[in-house]
């Protein structure tokens, strides 16, 4: 059979789309390792956490949460921390000190320039890791241009692109189409446009959806087979 479409809708911006990556990779790898011709073919939307961030916020990450979320920059530490400790558990070593609150817009038109060459999860893997873990910048277009050179695209013409706004109405697009199922939140998956699984589950979650949407295709294709003969 064909591979399960998994269609994800997250930012860059998001930890916990980074963390929900990561488990449902692991998901990914506990279905298919059991066999049978199971193969996953995954596509990631845009969705903007904050559309009215500035490309250059003045300020941490706490400062952010507390300016624009209303909670007390105490607090806001002890989230970071707490975020931090989950994503260690997944082998991911977050730096909210040395992030860089930033738009996202342009960053998801560089994923849909990717996604144009075959190259949409490495892209989407390095900005989440230049964002989370090394302090990268994933707002400006050199910077990002610069990402889009290491993972062996033409960083000339990335720059083009992005400084011409080329794949804005693609990013345009997949927020529409969140409003349109109804999703408010990411990171959020829509596995063979059968079901929708929102946040970063545990990857045994992920596996039995995936394992549930195989075995159905399973009855479907006999059901069809006998109608098919009869």
């Amino acid at each position: 059979m064909n591979p399960i479409k998994v269609d994800i809708w997250s930012d860059v911006a998001c930890p916990w789309c980074y963390i929900g990556k990561r488990k449902f990779e692991a998901g990914c790898g506990l279905f298919v390792g059991t066999g049978g011709g199971r193969s996953v073919e995954v596509e990631y939307h845009s969705f903007e956490l904050a559309p009215d961030t500035p490309v250059d916020f003045d300020g941490g990450e706490a400062d952010y949460l507390a300016q624009h979320k209303g909670v007390a920059k105490e607090q806001a530490e002890q989230m970071l921390d707490r975020v931090t400790g989950i994503a260690g558990a997944v082998g991911l070593e977050y730096d909210f000190s040395s992030l860089k609150h930033t738009n996202t817009v342009k960053a998801h038109q560089l994923l849909h320039y990717a996604k144009a060459r075959g190259k949409q999860i490495e892209m989407k893997e390095r900005l989440l890791r230049a964002h989370f873990v090394e302090g990268g910048h994933v707002g400006r277009d050199e910077d990002l241009a610069d990402y889009a050179a290491e993972v062996g695209l033409d960083r000339d013409d990335a720059l083009r692109s992005l400084r011409d706004d080329e794949y804005l109405a693609d990013v345009r697009a997949d927020q529409a189409l969140a409003q349109e199922y109804g999703i408010g939140g990411v990171p959020f998956y829509v596995i063979d446009g059968r079901y929708g699984v929102s946040g970063a589950q545990e990857a045994a979650t992920f596996a039995q959806v995936l394992e549930r949407v195989w075995s159905e295709r399973d009855v479907d294709a006999i059901t069809d087979h006998a109608e098919a003969t009869a």
